[in-house]
Order: C-alpha cells, then sequence, then structure tokens
C-alpha cells in the first residue's frame, strides 16, 4: 500500500515538472523562466529523494545535496545578471 501512494506521488511530481518545463519555454521573461528553472529544479530534487527511499541508496541523497547546491547557485547568480550586478 505504501508503495502505491509513493508511485502516485512520482507520477504527480512528474506532471509538475511538466508545469516548470512549460513555463520554463514559454516563460514570457526571464524572470518567468528562471521561476520556471527553479521549480523544476526542486520538483527533481523531490523526485531522486524518492527515488533514494525506493532503492534503499543513501548515495542519491548526497546527489541531491549537490544538485540542490548547484541550483541555488545557479538561481543566485542569474537573480544578480538581471538586477545588473553582474
Amino acid at each position: 500500500m505504501d508503495n502505491i501512494v509513493i508511485y502516485i506521488a512520482l507520477v504527480m511530481l512528474m506532471v509538475t515538472l511538466l508545469a516548470g518545463l512549460i513555463r520554463f519555454v514559454k516563460g514570457p521573461s526571464v524572470v518567468d523562466k528562471v521561476v520556471g528553472f527553479d521549480s523544476m529544479t526542486i520538483t527533481s530534487l523531490v523526485m531522486i529523494g524518492v527515488i533514494a527511499y525506493l532503492s534503499n541508496r543513501a548515495i542519491y541523497l548526497d546527489v541531491a545535496v549537490v544538485y540542490g547546491f548547484l541550483s541555488f547557485l545557479g538561481v543566485i547568480i542569474v537573480a544578480k545578471y538581471i538586477q545588473g550586478g553582474l
């Protein structure tokens, strides 16, 4: 029963990832594209966590932490660029 709920959550996360991709591609401004990219990375971080739980491998959590850190740095750099400070 628990795995069914987790698989349903993965499907919902994929739909959320698709919505972020649509915002990233069709965003009329750069800010919309950054928000779409950020939502896709957060969703993929959660998906990595769920996959780590399903496969009982803690190494995936290390990958998720590094990926989250790089994503955060990327968003900060783009925000500085948009603001004109870079």
